[in-house]
Order: structure tokens, then sequence, then C-alpha cells
């Protein structure tokens, strides 16, 4: 079901609209909106009022779904035109043309329409084929691959040493002070027999001193 909606004596010249009014046919409603807020032409905005008109015509009055219009046509006629003057050179009058346009937006639904979308950016161009690995990077992948995983229970553990008693301790501290007793002892018997033979001496000596006097 066609529905269409009209805007008479918009202030825009017919080409200009034409030009907006050509990107759109065919279009669904709700793309050709999100268009018209995207170009920088001037006439969009007049071209987009339209379309929500004829767009909330078909849905208020004829109980259409918004989702399946579709924007039929959109015809542009010229309208009454606008004539001033602006004074020029040696006092002549230059003609200015105020031209107007009337716009026709005519929608349709269309149940099913599969909707259009933007193509996706172009991206960097890839490699094909991947360079290959070295040998090397291969062999230690294909090892490590091949060894079963280690667990902290696979690791061996080092063998604890033997602890000693305390009555094993003491026994090489009790060793050590008999062997320094001993060698205490031994010292003083050779300074006890060093002293009583130079005592021994000091006697002969005297006894020859007085034979000889």
């Amino acid at each position: 079901m066609e529905v269409q909606a009209k805007a008479k004596w918009v202030r825009t010249s017919p080409r200009k609209v034409r030009l907006v009014a050509r990107t759109l046919r065919n279009l669904p409603v709700s793309e050709a909106l999100v268009a018209c807020s995207f170009m920088p032409k001037s006439a969009a905005r007049d071209v987009a009022k339209v379309i929500r008109s004829a767009q909330a015509n078909a849905e208020n009055n004829f109980n259409l779904v918004k989702d399946d219009l579709v924007v039929k046509d959109i015809r542009v006629e010229p309208g009454p035109m606008l004539k001033r003057g602006q004074p020029r050179a040696m006092g002549r009058l230059f003609s200015i043309f105020k031209r107007t346009s009337h716009i026709t937006a005519i929608v349709e639904d269309r149940p099913g329409v599969v909707r259009r979308r933007t193509a996706a950016l172009p991206r960097a161009p890839q490699p094909s084929v991947r360079p290959a690995p070295p040998a090397a990077a291969a062999a230690a992948r294909a090892a490590a691959a091949a060894e079963p995983a280690t667990t902290e229970s696979d690791e061996r553990e080092a063998p604890a040493k033997p602890k000693r008693g305390k009555a094993e301790a003491s026994k090489p501290a009790e060793a050590g002070k008999k062997g320094e007793a001993k060698t205490s002892d031994k010292a003083t018997d050779a300074k006890a027999s060093r002293a009583k033979t130079e005592g021994k001496e000091k006697k002969d000596k005297g006894t020859k001193e007085k034979k000889g006097k």
C-alpha cells in the first residue's frame, strides 16, 4: 500500500533537491533517514521531514509497520519563483530568482525486505601462507610434546642426613678435653725434668770450684 506526504513552497531550488532525492529511492525508511542526517547538503533536511511525515501517515492512518516501509519514490516539482533585483553598475538592475519546490515522498510497505548493509572497511593484505618455523624450534616443540608432564610428586627428593643424638654429640667434646689434659701433663713433666737437670749441673759446678781451691 502506498502512502504519501507533501511539502509545498520549500525555499530550495528543485535542482538541489533532486540531487538528494536520487540517492534515497528504493531504500528502507530507516536507512534513508540516517543517510539524510549525514549528508552535507541543506536540502537533505527538507527531504527528511517529508519522509518522516509519510512514515507517520502510514503508521497512524493505515496501521502499517514502520520497519517494513520503503521509499518508493520522491518527486520534486518546481514551485512559484520569487523575483528580486540587485542594483549593479551604471544604474542597471541585476535580477535575482528565488526558486521554490514542491516535494512529494511516497512510501509503501514491503514485508520481508532485506536491509542493506554498509560495506566493510578494507583490511590490510595478510600473507596467505605463514613462514615455516626453524628446524630447531620444531624439534624442541616435538620433544616437549612427547615428554610426559612432570609433577611435584615425580621429582626425586634428596636423602635426608641422619640426626645425631645428644650422647654422640657430647663424645667428641669429652675426647677433646682429655687430649688437652694429657698434653698439659706432659708439658709440666718436661719442665720439672729440666729444672732437676739444671739444679744438678749447678751443684756439680759448686763442688768442682771448692776442690780447685
